[in-house]
């Protein structure tokens, strides 16, 4: 078929679904050869034009929408054309949740093998204005002026955020102010290309239920000239703002952070409330960036977990221990294992908080820590995985399986990577009973997923 087909040709083309980047899926005469089409929604009857051609697959354009999909909406947010950041804003929030259920289920069956009934999915309690954290780059734009927004897709270039409507709408304001002082004291932007300048990142996060707000600029240096007046002007405009921070990243290359963190004013960390845990946020702190949903998740994984007082809870990948915190109060002991030493002592001081005297936390790989931990005969009635998107990995799996829990309770934020670790644990003794799809991340190609096996 790709034979026949040339680069510019226009061919009509019905979407029968849509990829987690958020391009449609059509096929094309009696080979049905496989085009990929932004933009495009289950149900569209489109022209498309060809714009790229590989061996098995292509790329298209819509040209023209000759019928669209009932699932097809207009995107309510200013800048979601430029940024492309919300790559399903152009469906409805119903399709959205179907279609990210349809993504687990196919995933189990084609990597995992596995025939199972899903449970209804979870949907986030609000699909907008979620986010409680916002990581902006700092640049120029193409008249030279200092431009705080978002990376337009596949590329370096920042466009305008103003509006965004994944974030509270502070964060925009807080984003001009920042870009205002900037240019009024002469105060450069990093430039990656060069590695010249001072301003790399604006990284704002705000407590939900706290209401407190930390600004936080990632610098190429190690001081910011003005730094009285820039807190004075932040504080005096957003009365909210906690904690004003610099992170000292000097590195060349495009991360946003450095490991270095310095308190210009107010609070070196401010506080939330996640699952009746209370936290403590550094810039440097992970944390679940929809509260809400977190909070869905986190008490569907406590259901599947099925506490009833005596048992030991064993918390790989913890993070800062807020998943295995939330259920310390209905188990006789909790074991957290994280690899970060700063996330392992968040863990600690947010187990303080909360009163969680029977938990403690290790540092160490979770394949390493869960090894040692069966050696020294340590048997956990209960185990939860919340892994990284690339999953748990082989041996990781062996040391769960050989500390023979009754119950794995498996978080994932990667539907092809949990099912193929849930076949590993089928194939080691565990059956998969219970799986339900959480909308973490509305909007987005990302879903998360929470898988129940127990032990045959």
């Amino acid at each position: 078929m790709v034979q026949q087909l040339e680069k510019n040709q226009i061919i009509p083309l019905e979407i029968t679904g849509l990829t987690s980047e958020g391009n449609g899926v059509g096929h094309y005469g009696p080979d049905r050869f496989a085009f990929f089409v932004p933009n495009t929604a289950p149900g569209d009857r489109a022209q498309v034009r060809v714009v790229k051609l590989l061996k098995n697959y292509g790329y298209g354009r819509l040209e023209q929408l000759d019928k669209p999909s009932e699932d097809r909406i207009s995107s309510s947010c200013p800048v979601s054309g430029q940024c492309g950041g919300c790559s399903l804003r152009h469906i409805s929030y119903e399709a959205e949740c179907r279609i990210k259920n349809g993504w687990i289920q196919d995933s189990l069956r084609r990597l995992g093998g596995f025939q199972i009934s899903m449970e209804p999915f979870q949907p986030s309690p609000d699909p907008d204005r979620y986010r409680n954290k916002a990581q902006y780059p700092v640049g120029r734009d193409e008249n030279g002026r200092i431009q705080i927004g978002f990376y337009a897709k596949r590329s370096h270039r920042i466009v305008d955020s103003g509006g965004c409507l994944l974030h509270p709408p502070v964060f925009s304001e807080i984003a001009q102010a920042v870009g205002e002082f900037l240019t009024g004291h002469k105060i450069e932007p990093y430039d990656e290309a060069s590695g010249r300048g001072l301003v790399r990142h604006l990284y704002i996060r705000m407590g939900k239920i706290s209401g407190e707000i930390m600004v936080c600029l990632a610098v190429n240096g190690e001081t910011l000239p003005h730094a009285k007046g820039f807190v004075q002007e932040l504080t005096s405009k957003f009365p909210m703002v906690s904690s004003v921070v610099l992170n000292v990243n000097r590195k060349k290359g495009n991360v946003i952070l450095g490991d270095r963190c310095v308190t210009l004013w107010g609070k070196d960390a401010i506080r939330d409330v996640l699952a009746g845990v209370e936290v403590e946020l550094s810039p440097l702190s992970f944390y679940q960036v929809n509260h809400d949903s977190a909070e869905k998740l986190y008490q569907i994984a406590g259901e599947y977990a099925g506490l009833s007082g005596g048992e030991v809870l064993l918390d790989l990948y913890c993070g800062a221990g807020t998943i295995g915190l939330s259920m310390a109060g209905r188990c006789g002991r909790l074991i957290g294992v994280e690899v970060i030493p700063e996330a392992v002592e968040n863990a600690r001081e947010n187990a303080r908080r909360s009163g969680a005297h029977n938990a403690e936390f290790l540092c160490g790989d979770a394949d390493q820590a869960a090894a040692q931990l069966a050696e020294k005969g340590i048997r956990p009635d209960v185990v939860v995985l919340d892994p990284p998107r690339k999953g748990c990995g082989a041996a990781t799996l062996e040391a769960v399986a050989s500390m023979s829990p009754e119950r794995i309770v498996m978080v994932s934020c990667n539907p092809a990577t949990m099912a193929r670790d849930c076949r590993l644990l089928e194939e080691k003794g565990y059956r998969m009973t219970r799986i339900r799809g959480v909308d973490m991340f509305p909007r987005t190609g990302h879903v998360e997923t929470v898988v129940l096996m127990i032990k045959k």
